[in-house]
């Protein structure tokens, strides 16, 4: 098997880095495992035998558009995978995307809680079938989050209603599905085709669970994630040897489904 693709990471510009990771620190209480740089990043890379990591950017206002794609234009590269991020309450957003696609990029990442959104507002609708349409891949934040409230903004219920409104979406769900929502995960969302990656989440679970949802869900269309430098590359590595799959699944997870996924675009 070739090099692992780490399908949720996490890096900012050098000169925001140290601002950036200490105020997501202080705001979620989780220290980080790295500066938050594109260079610690491909060093933890290179110690872990991963090839390729997508970045994920949020946009926490319209304005940031702009800077996150220059930047995400800077960093790309064979092994950094950017997906910029569009801000719902932007009036041009539909656009956006549409230059997110121009620019060679592979998808777009949003989280609701950071940009006060449910999954299921009517204003994302258009957003769904613009990104069809354009067949990007869509990443977002789902289950609940450190940092906030535990409001359902991006639970398996809604996630469910989005597929079954959007079935030719390429929606990724982060954490397992849903953070700490791994119940209705399980209930709802496992064995449907709905891609899945698995970061910081085997830290919070109980090894049948995990294996479970994981054994439950079509084999393509699970992925290995960190969220980097949230959790270490190599952490999430140990905790998902520890599940003993069969070392075909084990092959789909850790590169094939993602390689076939980034290839789809």
């Amino acid at each position: 098997m070739k090099g692992i693709i780490d399908f949720h990471t996490h890096a900012f510009p050098d000169a925001l880095a140290e601002k950036a990771v200490k105020l997501l620190e202080a705001e979620g209480g989780i220290p980080a495992r790295l500066d938050g740089t594109i260079a610690s990043l491909l060093k933890s890379m290179d110690e872990c035998g991963i090839e390729k990591s997508v970045v994920c950017s949020i946009a926490t206002k319209p304005s940031q558009f702009e800077p996150i794609m220059r930047w995400s234009a800077e960093i790309k590269s064979d092994r950094i995978i950017p997906l910029p991020s569009v801000h719902p309450d932007d009036t041009e957003i539909l656009d956006k995307i549409g230059v997110i696609k121009a620019e060679g990029f592979k998808g777009v990442k949003m989280h609701p809680y950071y940009q006060g959104f449910n999954l299921n507002d009517e204003k994302m609708m258009s957003v769904y079938e613009k990104i069809c349409r354009e067949n990007l891949i869509f990443v977002s934040h789902t289950g609940f989050d450190f940092a906030f409230e535990r409001i359902k903004k991006s639970d398996p219920v809604k996630i469910v209603e989005i597929h079954r409104a959007f079935p030719g979406l390429k929606f990724v769900a982060t954490h397992m599905g849903a953070w700490e929502d791994w119940s209705e995960v399980e209930r709802l969302m496992a064995g449907k085709n709905i891609y899945m990656e698995i970061s910081f989440s085997l830290e919070f679970m109980e090894k049948e669970r995990a294996k479970n949802i994981i054994m439950k869900h079509p084999p393509e269309y699970i992925m290995f994630g960190t969220d980097s430098p949230w959790t270490g590359q190599k952490e999430t590595l140990d905790l998902l040897e520890v599940l003993s799959l069969e070392p075909a699944l084990k092959s789909r997870i850790l590169r094939e489904n993602a390689l076939d996924l980034l290839n789809s675009v």
